[in-house]
């Protein structure tokens, strides 16, 4: 074979992978397009979630600045999209108070929620000699004698979005739950609390801020 026609061989199967790329390009663009069609019509809209109540087992500040607590709370997350469905791949609650967190990690099961559905969970978050800043140590004691403290509940994660049979990467979710919690006489407080087994359960009822 001649060096003219090895040349004219190549030039054409050059021209053949071009076209394929561009053919990919082309597709690739449309599916994407679509999709952006689709989630600007559909207008997603971020999960609501509710901190409903917080029962408290036990919540003591020792020297030299450790705090050892044990609560459980029970959030719910409610889906208020009529046709994107929400994925929460993983899903961490934890307690912080000034900025500082006071607990360790609590894991939530992986979950889909479908459109409209509302999910409920009930972690225990806890902790045991957990160090906290002298300034919030001596903080809480006071607020503990004072009848009360002021916590933050947060929820942190990963979720993806389904539409129809499209899912989408996964984007950070960021919940924000503030939560005031009564001590001493359960009947006196602000916020009443009835005796569940060991511990004082309160209902709060408090809308979170989310992120995503």
């Amino acid at each position: 074979m001649s060096v003219k026609e090895c040349t004219h061989h190549k030039n054409k199967k050059g021209k053949l992978l071009r076209k394929l790329f561009a053919g990919f390009l082309i597709l690739s663009f449309l599916v994407l397009l679509t999709f952006l069609i689709t989630w600007a019509i559909l207008q997603p809209k971020k999960p609501r979630f509710t901190l409903q109540d917080a029962t408290i087992y036990s919540f003591n500040v020792s020297a030299p600045i450790l705090l050892s607590s044990n609560f459980q709370v029970t959030v719910s997350s409610h889906n208020p999209n009529s046709r994107i469905g929400i994925y929460y791949d993983t899903l961490n609650a934890f307690a912080t108070y000034r900025n500082q967190q006071i607990t360790y990690f609590t894991g939530i099961q992986p979950v889909y929620q479908g459109h409209k559905d509302t999910n409920i969970w009930s972690p225990f978050i806890f902790g045991t000699n957990v160090p906290v800043a002298p300034y919030n140590g001596q903080s809480l004691s006071e607020d503990q004698s004072d009848g009360g403290i002021n916590i933050v509940v947060k929820m942190n994660g990963r979720v993806r979005w389904r539409v129809g049979r499209f899912i989408s990467g996964r984007y950070h979710i960021h919940v924000t739950c503030p939560a005031y919690i009564p001590f001493g006489d359960k009947k006196s407080s602000v916020i009443p609390g009835i005796v569940v087994g060991t511990g004082i359960k309160y209902t709060l009822t408090q809308r979170c801020s989310v992120n995503v």
